[in-house]
């Protein structure tokens, strides 16, 4: 098995919006804003080579939406989902399947584009099965008004329509693509219902992919909790539970979501799960 950081673009964020109730004089100390009050973001991917497979974990937001779009989201930097895959030698016609860590356009908007002449819409990659599950799957083709501008319907109506479409089967523990690879899956809940996060076992560490679970290494203090999180009562026992886990079994943390850290680790301190340190990908891959 092979991992590979898959970079799709930078954009900015609220840093209010972030961070939730936590004051500016805080989160700006590890996030800092620039003058309009946004931070870095990064929509960074994960492509895992295994055998006969490669299975992409998310897709960043793609390029589809119109400049009015693009323009709330402050787009920077020089990455794009083609640049990256092409680094490592790979075409998204190579991408066998797309696993979502759940559907909200920054994680999903890049596995949908337009059709040659604009009349519609189809796959990005269009020999892979797409990946998520049937209960994050009718929550987010039937979104609540709070997160229904982050479910758009030209991310994840295609997906079903080319019929590439298919469900994490949780019982049956090989999740479709996996059976070859030692590959769980946490499943969370405060920020969307049945928010997927992988765990994969590569080459005897523990790599997980922590999405919006931990959007950055600021947000490791368990109240530092999103204002995007629906049930944010839910999303701090969530994460007392997995940075409990990953501080006392040593995992390494993916960051989906952080411009400038790749992968951490945390520990226990006094104050509880705090960072311990910080990698580039090619020093763990």
């Amino acid at each position: 098995m092979k991992l590979y950081p898959i970079e799709t673009g930078n954009f900015k964020l609220d840093g209010g919006a972030m961070f939730g109730v936590v004051p500016k004089t805080i989160w700006n100390k590890t996030n800092p804003a620039d003058n309009n009050n946004l931070i870095d973001i990064a929509a960074r991917c994960l492509l895992i080579e295994d055998g006969n497979r490669l299975i992409l974990i998310d897709t960043g937001m793609g390029d589809k939406q119109s400049d009015k779009f693009f323009g709330y989201y402050s787009l920077w930097g020089s990455h794009t989902m083609d640049k990256s895959l092409a680094k490592y030698g790979f075409a998204r016609e190579d991408i066998t399947d797309v696993f979502f860590t759940h559907l909200h356009f920054d994680h999903s908007g890049g596995a949908v584009q337009w059709n040659k002449d604009k009349t519609g819409y189809e796959p990005a990659f269009k020999n892979a099965k797409f990946w998520s599950n049937e209960d994050h799957w009718k929550w987010a083709t039937k979104p609540n008004p709070r997160e229904k501008a982050s479910f758009l319907s030209e991310n994840i109506l295609p997906m079903q329509e080319s019929g590439q479409l298919h469900f994490i089967n949780k019982a049956d523990g090989d999740y479709g693509f996996a059976s070859e690879m030692d590959f769980s899956i946490f499943y969370a809940d405060g920020h969307t219902d049945k928010q997927m996060i992988p765990i994969i076992s590569y080459n005897g560490k523990t790599i997980c992919f922590m999405a919006d679970l931990l959007p950055t290494a600021g947000h490791i203090p368990i109240p530092y909790v999103m204002g995007y999180d629906t049930r944010p009562l839910l999303t701090m026992p969530e994460k007392t539970k997995f940075l409990e886990e990953a501080a006392n079994n040593n995992y390494y943390l993916f960051l989906e979501h952080d411009a400038h850290n790749e992968i951490i680790r945390v520990q226990q301190t006094e104050k509880g799960v705090r960072l311990k340190d910080v990698f580039k990908s090619e020093d763990i891959f």
